[in-house]
Parts: C-alpha cells; structure tokens; sequence
C-alpha cells in the first residue's frame, strides 16, 4: 500500500511495483491509509510524511497501535532527527526524496523477507555467518565465534532485524534495559567494534554491521 498525496509519486511506484509483481493498493491522505490499511491488512505500506489532513508520524503512530506491517517512510525530509523519531517510532526503513527505484524496491524485498522469516526460525544464516538462537552459537566459516554475553545479544537482536535501521536508542534499550539512553551511546559504540573485529575480515569495510551516520546501525542482508 501506498499513502502518499502526489499523484506522479503515486503512479510511478504503481508502475514499477506492478513490474515487479507486486499487487498495489493506493491512498492519497492518511485518513484514508489507516481506513485502507485496517481493512485490507496490506504487506507492507510505503508511507510519505508530508500528508495534506494529518502528520505521516501521526499515521505511522496510528497504525502501530495495531499492526506489525512492515512500513518504509519515504519523504523529503533528510534531518537526522526526523529518521530518528520515524524508525523509534515503529517505521521499519526510511527512503529519502528524491530516490532510486531500484533502492526502494530492495528495500521492500527485504523488509518482507524479514517478516517472511521472523516467525520461530531458530537458525540465521548470512552466507559464511551463522547464529543458532537456541543454542546460543555463533559460527564463522564453520569455525565457532566466542562472544561476551552482551555481544551476543547485541548481534542476535540486530541480525533477527536485518536490513532494517535500528537506531542507537532501541538497541540499547533492547540489549542494556529500556533505562538506556543518549548518555550511554559510547556501549553501543565499543561493543559494535568488538563485534566488528571478530565477525568482519575489514573492520574498516564491514560486510555484517552496517553503519547509519547520525542513526544506528543495520544488519546487512542480500537484497
């Protein structure tokens, strides 16, 4: 589903999601999003902030009060502090105007990859990674990976949402406690080097643990 009140944004997603199969639903302001979205429970929503009878955040905020639907804001607002306050609300992703079709489309297979493979799996597999969650087992190549504690629940909660953004708040409120904050971001820093060094072949060019600047983190997937 798209909610969004430009007509071409509209049309040129539809066009190009039909091209890739995807059966697209449209609404032009956020009233009619939520109505659309509660009734026809849509996959995954594509969700423009700048809408003309309400906020987008307030539509986001909405529809998480009931749903899960893996949802990616895309705008014109580029501010830090807009994606922030967009993914700690609930937004899965956040693509920025103007933008590559070949990016959004992407990221919309990987968000419902996620949720396709979110359900019970015990095992995560990223080509030469694994991580068994029931046995709490990190392997590299076939070789086991000693972590800490804490950095097996940082890269568990990172790599049971990859591809998605998480910002540094809910990570540390999900590994550290939900009394974590902005004043303890340095954890986050240091335990995402320690993992860093022991998962990446070039801590400098990192293949698992990507990093958005001024955001968080983001465990990469292939698209």
């Amino acid at each position: 589903m798209i909610i969004d009140d430009e007509p071409q944004i509209r049309k040129l997603l539809k066009v190009t999601l039909h091209a890739h199969h995807y059966d697209v639903a449209e609404a032009g302001s956020g009233e009619e999003g939520i109505l659309q979205a509660s009734m026809s429970h849509p996959d995954l929503i594509v969700l423009d902030l700048g809408l003309p009878d309400m906020g987008g955040m307030d539509v986001l905020r909405r529809i998480r009060e009931w749903s899960q639907t893996p949802i990616i804001v895309l705008t014109a607002r580029d501010r830090e502090e807009d994606k922030i306050a967009a993914l700690d609300d609930g937004a899965d992703d956040y693509v920025t105007k103007p933008f590559g079709m070949g990016e959004l489309v992407a990221r919309i297979r990987v968000a419902l990859r996620h949720v396709a493979g979110s359900v019970s799996e015990p095992v995560l597999r990223f080509g030469a990674l694994t991580i068994d969650l029931a046995m709490r087992n990190v392997e590299l190549g076939g070789e086991r990976v000693k972590l800490t504690p804490t950095e097996y629940d940082l890269l568990k909660t990172l790599a049971s949402n990859g591809g998605k953004v998480m910002t540094q708040r809910q990570l540390l409120q999900q590994v550290w406690g939900r009394h974590y904050g902005e004043t303890e971001q340095h954890y986050l820093r240091i335990y995402v080097g320690h993992l860093r060094k022991k998962l990446e072949s070039d801590t400098t060019r990192p293949q698992y643990i990507l990093t958005e600047p001024g955001i968080g983190y983001r465990f990469a997937v292939e698209d």
